[in-house]
Order: C-alpha cells, then sequence, then structure tokens
C-alpha cells in the first residue's frame, strides 16, 4: 500500500500515549501520510481539550503539536473535496468533516485509517462496499501496521 489517508484520531496518537498509539505510531514508517488540511485544526483542538480536561500541560501540548507539524504528510485543501464530502455525509447520514477523510480515500483510491469506532461501525452498517473496503479501524489486523 502506496498511501493511506489519516484523521486526527490517529495522529493525536502519535504525540499522546492512547490505546493503539503504537498502531498509529507503525503507520509514520510506512505508506506515504495525507489528509484533508482539516486535521491540523483537529489536532489543535483535541490538544486544547486535553489541557482543558487537566489530561496535559499547556507546555507538552505545545511540544506534541510542534510534533505533529513535522511530520511528513500531504494537506489536501478541503475546499477540493467539499461536494464529495457533502454527498458522503447525506448518504450516510454522518458529519461532513468525517467524510472529508473518506472523500479524499475515495478520490485517490487508497484505504482510510481511523481510530474512530464510530465511524468504522457506521460504515460497515450504512455504506456500500466501496465504502466498507475503503475504511480501516486503527484496531484491525495488527500485520497492516507491522
Amino acid at each position: 500500500m502506496s498511501e493511506v489517508v489519516i484523521d486526527a484520531s490517529v495522529a493525536i496518537k502519535w504525540v499522546a500515549p492512547e490505546a493503539l498509539s503504537e498502531r498509529a505510531v507503525a503507520l509514520l514508517e510506512g505508506p506515504r501520510l495525507s489528509a484533508p488540511d482539516l486535521l491540523v485544526a483537529e489536532c489543535a483542538n483535541i490538544l486544547w481539550k486535553k489541557v482543558a480536561r487537566s489530561e496535559m500541560e499547556a507546555g507538552a501540548a505545545i511540544v506534541a503539536a510542534e510534533a505533529i507539524e513535522r511530520v511528513e504528510i500531504e494537506l489536501v485543501p478541503m475546499r477540493l473535496l467539499l461536494a464529495e464530502s457533502l454527498k458522503l455525509a447525506l448518504e450516510l447520514d454522518h458529519p461532513a468533516y468525517d467524510c472529508l477523510y473518506l472523500a479524499l480515500a475515495l478520490a485517490r483510491d487508497c484505504r482510510f485509517v481511523t481510530a474512530d469506532g464510530r465511524l468504522v461501525n457506521k460504515l460497515a452498517q450504512t455504506g456500500g462496499q466501496r465504502l466498507r473496503d475503503c475504511v480501516l479501524g486503527l484496531d484491525a489486523a495488527p500485520e497492516f501496521f507491522s
């Protein structure tokens, strides 16, 4: 696999020890990574929430943000994915911001890796085969992440 789309639920695990962090880190050594540029704002918001909930010190959150900034990841402008992500959101009855990642993976004909179990379950239940084949939960088979 030459490219995967990742979302903020994966990227945040690179810098904040959480369940499945090792698998997220393994992706850094594997395929080329891409994401809609929404990833940047979502990561900043997650780090802010961690500080607000006293799960992380402010200084550590800033260091984490700087580490994410240094990761080699192609950030694709959201505006290029707007119409397709809206179509997917309407089809799935799911928030359009999550569908941006899915739209990018479909456009690039690659897998979308996420730690968002809610989205994986939604696609398993309501998505067509093309969508189910596109998404891969971070908790999937370990050999994919080694």
